[in-house]
């Protein structure tokens, strides 16, 4: 059985939020990703993956993705993380004309340049970059970082590790 969140289950558990023995049952292994748009490198492999996949589910002959499509998948935001690149993926199968799938069959609108908008970030994307904002503003002094986000600096400190900063 797998299961996946992008909630801080042991901090929901401290909190009274999440029941600490569903926690015990659920957690066996647990793996940290960072969301899709940090490691745009896994794009081209994963979109080739769910390609094959699709094509060969709805018996499709579609070789691979034009220029544009590729160019189109590695500019985009990517705020429904995976789960959103396999749909796009699917779509575009079901959609593409041809042997390649050309980025107006994956219905995304174009991307552009500069980091995600507030609205396309999870709450855990928005928090890392609050904290990075604070750290910069204080030049470094986690003290006054955490001050200024209402967090103490033992609090400030488990947030940094949880995202790796």
């Amino acid at each position: 059985m797998f299961s996946a969140t992008n909630a801080d289950l042991a901090a929901a558990v401290a909190e009274g939020r999440f029941r600490q023995d569903l926690l015990f049952r659920l957690n066996t292994i647990e793996l940290r990703l960072p969301a899709l748009r940090e490691r745009r490198e896994d794009i081209p492999v994963l979109a080739a993956h769910f390609l094959r996949s699709h094509a060969e589910h709805y018996r499709k002959p579609i070789t691979g993705f034009d220029e544009s499509a590729i160019k189109l998948l590695l500019s985009h935001g990517w705020p429904g993380n995976v789960r959103e690149l396999d749909h796009a993926v699917e779509r575009a199968v079901l959609m593409a004309q041809g042997e390649t799938i050309r980025s107006g069959d994956l219905g995304l609108r174009s991307g552009r340049e500069g980091p995600p908008r507030l609205e396309e970030m999870s709450l855990e994307d928005v928090e890392a970059l609050l904290i990075k904002k604070a750290l910069a503003r204080f030049n470094g002094n986690v003290s006054h970082a955490a001050g200024a986000l209402g967090l103490s600096r033992s609090a400030l400190y488990r947030r940094l590790q949880r995202y790796g900063l």
